[in-house]
């Protein structure tokens, strides 16, 4: 299959595409200037593709000024919108035929559990951006079928989060964030890229999917298990107004979390190879 990617320079996108070239998928990026040139230049770059990609995004654990909070919305929104007009000015014989979103669950409200069908959403910046970059494809051409995964917190071996935390949880450094209450939905990075994969071909396989592990747990669950894994204490705390002084508003993305159910995804015929907390990390921290 023909597939285009936007964000293949990413975390997650690196590894989709080494994954989709190995299951013999012919996989080309499209470059972020692009994304942000007129639709009549974009259709050109995406003509006769079968399918996209999308996973386009600047980092969202950042400081939100001004600047920074226009950067991470119109990474999101501008460049969903010209993509979505790139297609639906192309012919009809010349669109892929799929389209593939990531997502965020930062679009439902935290302390609570949401399934996909939950319209109880954030109602801060987050939950805009989200809820904005989503709508964003609901122009698509009614014959272009179109699958968004709302993505939980990624671990793994590459995920950032693991690197930065894997030295002071060794040192016995390790600790939970503010009361540890918080929900925290992890997903493996391998169940991520298979997700995709199983969406790229299943091609019948429509609609919005929650990307989270079935299991959930709480910050603090995740601290004790990720000492245990190390064998080492984890008993320190990180006050949430350490994290405000570091991140401003964008704390809330560390110390609020909305609980999320999978349900949707394994009824639909998924199966992931990480389903628990303590399965995934023997994979992090044992096959370093």
């Amino acid at each position: 299959m023909n597939i285009r990617l936007t964000g293949s320079n990413g975390y997650i996108g690196k590894l989709l595409t080494e994954k989709l070239k190995q299951e013999g998928h012919c996989v080309l990026g499209i470059q972020r200037k692009h994304l942000y040139e007129p639709p009549s230049i974009l259709k050109g770059e995406i003509r006769g593709t079968d399918l996209i990609i999308n996973l386009a995004g600047a980092p969202i654990l950042q400081r939100w000024t001004a600047k920074n909070r226009e950067v991470i919305y119109d990474s999101r929104i501008v460049t969903t919108r010209n993509l979505v007009q790139a297609i639906a000015e192309l012919p009809e014989k010349d669109r892929p035929k799929k389209m593939i979103s990531v997502s965020a669950i930062g679009i439902y409200k935290s302390g609570q559990t949401h399934t996909e069908e939950s319209i109880d959403f954030d109602e801060g910046f987050v939950g805009k951006v989200v809820k904005d970059w989503e709508n964003e494809l609901k122009n698509l051409p009614g014959n272009v079928q179109t699958t968004v995964f709302r993505l939980g917190l990624v671990i793994g071996k590459e995920a950032e989060t693991i690197k930065n935390l894997l030295l002071p949880f060794k040192l016995g450094f390790g600790g939970k964030i503010g009361s540890g209450n918080q929900a925290f939905p992890f997903i493996h990075e391998q169940d991520v890229i298979n997700a995709f994969v199983w969406a790229v071909e299943n091609e019948e396989k429509s609609g919005t999917y929650n990307l989270t592990a079935p299991e959930n747990i709480s910050n603090k669950e995740f601290t004790k298990a990720l000492a245990k894994e190390l064998n080492r204490p984890a008993l320190f705390t990180i006050p949430g107004f350490v994290l405000k002084i570091l991140f401003g508003k964008a704390a809330i993305l560390l110390t609020e979390s909305p609980k999320v159910s999978s349900g949707q995804l394994i009824n639909s015929g998924f199966e992931f190879n990480f389903p628990t907390i303590n399965s995934a990390l023997k994979d992090i921290i044992h096959n370093e």
